[in-house]
């Protein structure tokens, strides 16, 4: 199956772009991602953290309020 597969990809003209260009993407994006984490303001990712316990409370809330 895969000598199917080669044998394909290597006829197509201009190819060998496309693993270059999808390292440069993962590479970038992650990169981006790494200095966004370390140049957060500590207090806005304290904040952002906290939303899914808010939505717990929130929920519970509501449920203690159909109940009664």
């Amino acid at each position: 199956m895969l000598k199917f597969i080669k044998h394909h990809m290597t006829e197509i003209e201009g190819i060998e772009i496309y693993p270059i260009i999808s390292l440069l993407i993962f590479f970038i994006f992650f990169t981006a991602l790494f200095w966004w984490v370390f140049s957060s303001k500590k207090e806005y990712l304290d904040k952002v953290s906290q939303i899914p316990f808010e939505k717990d409370a929130l929920q519970n809330t509501k449920n203690n309020l159909y109940e009664n």
